[in-house]
C-alpha cells in the first residue's frame, strides 16, 4: 500500500506521539500485506478489506459508528475509562473523546497493520500524547503490563465498571484472543483489589501486634543493615518453600547447601532441621498464632548462625518462641501505614506480597544474588490432593480440602503441558511472584529458575531440574557463616523508642479529635437526610441533597489529606478502597430525568452516611489498640531510665 508525502508526515506525527516504545518500533518496521483501503464519499466512510479472508472491517462504517456513539452517549456517558478490542478506523475513539468525561480509551489490537494504515489517514497525535488513547499490542502483552495498567488510577478506581467492547463485528474472528484478554484483565483487577488490603479486623490485629512488638523491633538489628552488610556474598540463592514436591529435592539441597544462600520459609524450617540442612535465613510473615508453632522447638546448635526474619506485626508468641531459644532474629517492615507515619527507615525493605515466599524472593534480590532458585514452590495440589510435604507440622493436607472433588480451580502446570488444581490464594501468591520476576528481569537484576519440578507454572521463571542446575551453577563452598549484623547503638535505640512513644501518643490524640469532629458532622448530615422524608417537592429535595454532598466533600477532603491522615490510613485503607470501588458504580450512572438525578444523589449521600459511620468505628478501634498495646514500650523506656522524657511527652499532649 502506497501513501503520499502528507500521509507519511501524518504517520510520523502519530508515531512520535505514541507513548509505547515497543509498539512504536513495531509499527515503524511493519509492512502492510493483507489489507486493502476502501474510501467512501463521506470523510467518515473509511473501511478496510481483509484480503486473506475477504471480509471487511465494517459492513457500513457510518451506520455502525452512529449506533456505537448512540449507545455510549446513552449508557456510558460518564465512564472515565472505556476498553475496546480492535482499533478499527479510529473514528469512534476521536468522537468519544469529545466527551469531557471520557479520560482514557484503552484499545487492544492484534492486527497492527490496521493501526499503521489509520495512522496515515487521521491525526491522533494529541489523544496519543495525552494518553487519552492507550494502545496495546496483544501479541506481546506480559503479566507486568496487565499489572501496571490495572493497579494505577483511574483504571483501578473504576475497575468495577470495567467491560470490554469490540469496536466492530470484524474482530469476532479473534474470539479466543478476546476471551484470554478479558480473563487476564479481570484477573489482574481482582488480584489488585485483593492486594489493596486485608480485612479491617486483620489490619487491626496487625496494628495491635506492631505496637506491642515495637521495642523488640527497635532493639534488634535493622533489616537495612543486614542488606548492606551481606550483599554480594553469594551468587546463588535457593528459596525453600513447602509445596508437596519439596521432599524429592531435600537430598540435592543437602548436598549443595554450603554452595548457595539457603532462604527458607518458616514452615520449611522444622523440616530442614530434621534433615540437618542449615538455612542461612528463615523468614516468617503471618501475624496469626499458629505460625509461632514453627518456632516452638529447640534445635540447639543447629540454630547457631541462622538469621530469623519476621515482620513487625508478627504474633507476640512468635517472638517469645524465638527469644526462648536465644535465636538471632530481627523484625522488618514495608514502610507503609503506621510505619510510614513513624518513619523507621532502618527497619524497612521487605518486598510486597502476601506469602512468605514473596518476601523471601525480595531478600534474595536485595542481597544481589545473580541466580534465584525456587524449590517446593508448587502453588498447587499434588495428584493425591496433598498441599504440603508429609513432614509439615500441620500435615500434608489442607484442613478443609481433603478431597480433590472439592477442587474446581485449575492453572497451567509446571512444564506447560497439563493443568493442575490450585486455589485463589495460591493464584494471588503466584501473581505477585510473577510480577516480581518480570520486574527483576526487565532491570536485569537476576535470573529466576523454577526447580520445583511440579505444581503450577510460574511465568518468567526458567524451568530446570534442580540437580542439573546445581551441578551447573554451584561449584565452590561459600564462606559461612555470614558476618553478624549488629543492632543500633543504645543512644540511637533510645532516640527511636522515645520518638515512637511521642508519635503514638500524638496519634491517640488525633484519633480522639478527628473522631469527635467526624461524629458531629455525621449527626448533622444524618439529621438533614432524615428530614427528606418530609419533603415531597423534588427540586427542594435535590437542593438539600446538593447541600449534603457539599458537606460530605468537606469531610472527604480532610480524609484525603495524606499528610495529616497518615497515621490512620492503615486502619482505613481497605475500607477506603472498597468504598471508592463501589462508589465508582454510582458515579457512572447517567441520570436522564430530574427523578433520576434525585435518586442518584440520594444513593450517593446514603452510601456516604454509612461510610462515615464505619470510618468512625475504625478510628475508635485504632485509638483503643494504641492505648492497650503501648505498655511494652513504656516498660522498655522505664527500664532505660527515660521516664523524665516520657513525662514531658505526656504533659505536652
Amino acid at each position: 500500500m502506497n501513501f503520499n508525502k502528507n500521509q507519511t508526515i501524518l504517520f510520523n506525527k502519530n508515531l512520535n506521539s505514541l507513548n509505547n516504545p515497543t509498539l512504536k518500533e513495531k509499527l515503524k518496521e511493519l509492512s502492510i500485506t493483507h489489507y486493502e483501503l476502501i474510501l467512501g464519499k463521506d470523510s467518515l466512510d473509511i473501511n478496510l478489506k481483509d484480503t486473506k479472508n475477504h471480509t471487511f472491517l465494517y459492513q457500513d462504517a457510518i451506520k455502525e459508528l452512529d449506533i456505537m456513539l448512540k449507545t455510549y452517549n446513552e449508557k456510558y456517558l460518564l465512564y472515565p475509562v472505556l476498553y475496546f478490542y480492535g482499533f478499527g478506523n479510529g473514528i469512534l475513539f476521536k468522537a468519544l473523546l469529545k466527551n469531557k468525561y471520557h479520560k482514557h480509551l484503552v484499545i487492544f489490537e492484534k492486527e497492527l497493520e490496521i493501526i499503521k494504515i489509520m495512522f496515515h489517514l487521521l491525526d491522533f497525535s494529541q489523544e496519543l500524547n495525552e494518553n487519552k488513547i492507550l494502545l496495546f499490542d496483544i501479541n506481546i502483552l506480559e503479566i507486568q503490563d496487565y499489572h501496571e495498567l490495572c493497579s494505577n488510577d483511574p483504571f483501578f478506581k473504576f475497575s468495577r465498571t470495567y467491560f470490554l467492547e469490540l469496536s466492530s463485528d470484524y474482530y469476532e474472528k479473534d474470539q479466543e484472543d478476546i476471551l484470554n484478554l478479558n480473563n487476564n484483565l479481570t484477573k489482574s483487577f481482582k488480584n489488585n483489589i485483593l492486594a489493596n488490603g486485608n480485612t479491617s479486623l486483620d489490619i487491626l490485629r496487625g496494628i495491635e501486634q506492631f505496637i506491642f512488638n515495637l521495642p523488640t523491633m527497635l532493639t534488634h538489628p535493622p533489616y537495612q543493615n543486614l542488606l548492606k552488610q551481606r550483599e554480594n556474598l553469594s551468587d546463588t540463592a535457593i528459596i525453600v518453600s513447602t509445596g508437596p514436591s519439596l521432599t524429592k529435592q531435600l537430598g540435592t539441597l543437602k548436598q549443595y547447601a554450603n554452595k548457595a544462600t539457603i532462604i527458607a520459609v518458616d514452615s520449611a524450617y522444622p523440616i530442614l532441621a530434621k534433615h540437618d540442612i542449615k538455612p542461612d535465613y528463615v523468614l516468617s510473615l503471618e501475624r496469626i498464632f499458629s505460625t509461632s508453632n514453627f518456632f516452638d522447638n529447640d534445635f540447639k546448635e543447629f540454630d547457631k548462625d541462622i538469621t530469623f526474619i519476621t515482620t513487625h506485626l508478627t504474633h507476640p508468641q512468635t517472638i517469645k518462641n524465638l527469644k526462648n531459644n536465644d535465636r538471632n532474629f530481627l523484625l522488618a517492615h514495608r514502610g507503609v501505614g503506621l510505619l510510614k507515619y513513624l518513619n523507621f527507615k532502618h527497619f524497612e525493605g521487605l518486598m510486597d506480597g502476601h506469602s512468605v515466599a514473596n518476601i523471601a524472593y525480595g531478600l534474595a534480590v536485595w542481597l544481589r544474588h545473580k541466580n534465584i532458585i525456587l524449590i517446593g514452590q508448587d502453588l498447587a495440589y499434588a495428584e493425591d490432593g496433598s498441599s504440603h510435604p508429609s513432614e509439615h507440622i500441620y500435615g500434608s493436607f489442607d484442613a478443609v480440602e481433603k478431597s480433590k472433588i472439592t477442587y474446581n480451580l485449575q492453572t497451567l502446570a509446571y512444564g506447560g503441558k497439563n493443568m493442575v488444581y490450585t486455589k485463589e490464594v495460591w493464584n494471588l501468591f503466584r501473581h505477585v511472584l510473577e510480577k516480581h520476576i518480570s520486574q527483576t528481569k526487565k532491570l536485569k537484576l537476576c535470573i529466576t529458575y523454577n526447580c520445583t519440578e511440579g505444581g503450577a507454572r510460574i511465568e518468567g521463571a526458567i524451568e530446570k531440574p534442580f540437580k542439573e542446575l546445581c551441578e551447573t551453577l554451584l561449584k565452590e563452598n561459600l564462606k559461612k557463616p555470614f558476618p553478624k549484623v549488629e543492632a543500633l547503638s543504645k543512644d540511637k535505640q533510645d532516640e527511636l523508642l522515645l520518638k515512637s512513644y511521642y508519635k503514638i501518643y500524638k496519634s491517640i490524640k488525633h484519633c480522639q479529635d478527628f473522631s469527635q469532629e467526624l461524629l458531629k458532622a455525621y449527626n448533622h448530615i444524618l439529621e438533614s437526610f432524615s428530614n427528606l422524608n418530609l419533603i415531597s417537592n423534588l427540586n427542594e429535595g435535590k437542593e438539600i441533597l446538593d447541600y449534603l454532598i457539599q458537606e460530605i466533600d468537606k469531610i472527604k477532603t480532610k480524609l484525603e489529606d495524606g499528610k495529616n491522615m497518615l497515621d490512620l490510613y492503615e486502619i482505613l485503607g481497605p475500607l477506603l478502597t472498597q468504598f471508592e470501588l463501589n462508589l465508582a458504580r454510582i458515579y457512572v450512572l447517567n441520570p436522564k430525568t430530574l427523578e433520576d438525578s434525585y435518586n442518584k444523589s440520594l444513593l450517593w449521600v446514603k452510601e456516604h452516611i454509612e461510610f462515615f459511620n464505619m470510618v468512625y468505628e475504625h478510628i475508635k478501634a485504632q485509638e483503643k489498640a494504641l492505648i492497650e498495646n503501648i505498655t511494652p514500650l513504656e516498660n522498655e523506656l522505664k527500664k532505660r531510665n527515660l521516664e523524665k522524657y516520657m513525662r514531658k511527652i505526656n504533659n505536652a499532649k
